[in-house]
């Protein structure tokens, strides 16, 4: 499994050490942490930049207490979102998909099968809910090993960044 570099970073807007990999706009993390704030409210465990089987990266998987995978893919732009035709290929690698953004972004060019999340970096607002597609067995054993140790494997690296990596 491909590693995401990851690296400890203080954002300008905020106080607090943001994880990123340096290929997120200053928008796009506003919007992740709004997202994340409101899922982790209702008792998701969230972790950004998961790689998938596919070699498509998604910009965020929510788990939940039951095991339920939720994706998020960030827009932080019109031309963000227009420029994206593979978020698609995330309905297979989870139990429900979002697409979350700012009020900058015309809501209006959102698809209705996918959820709609509008955040900022302070809180998020569920607009519309996704429907839901349970994944089979054995893509779900797949996808929540691969949570784990993305996981891990990024705390690791923030303990011992000069460690072995695969």
């Amino acid at each position: 499994m491909p590693r995401i570099a990851i690296r400890t970073v203080l954002v300008e807007t905020d106080s607090q050490p943001t994880l990123i990999d340096g290929r997120q706009s200053a928008a796009a993390l506003a919007i992740r942490r709004g997202t994340c704030r409101r899922l982790r409210a209702e008792g998701y465990a969230l972790l950004p930049e998961v790689s998938l089987s596919s070699g498509r990266r998604a910009d965020l998987v929510a788990l939940g207490s039951k095991g339920e995978i939720v994706i998020v893919e960030i827009k932080s732009s019109l031309a963000d979102f227009m420029a994206d035709h593979k978020w698609r290929d995330y309905f297979g690698y989870c139990d429900r998909f979002y697409f979350a953004t700012s009020a900058d972004v015309p809501l209006d060019v959102f698809p209705q099968d996918a959820g709609l999340i509008l955040a900022d970096a302070f809180g998020a607002e569920i607009l519309r809910d996704s429907g839901e597609t349970r994944l089979a067995g054995a893509r779900r054993k797949e996808m929540l090993v691969r949570i784990a140790r993305a996981g891990a494997n990024r705390l690791h690296d923030l303990e011992d960044p000069d460690g072995t990596r695969e």
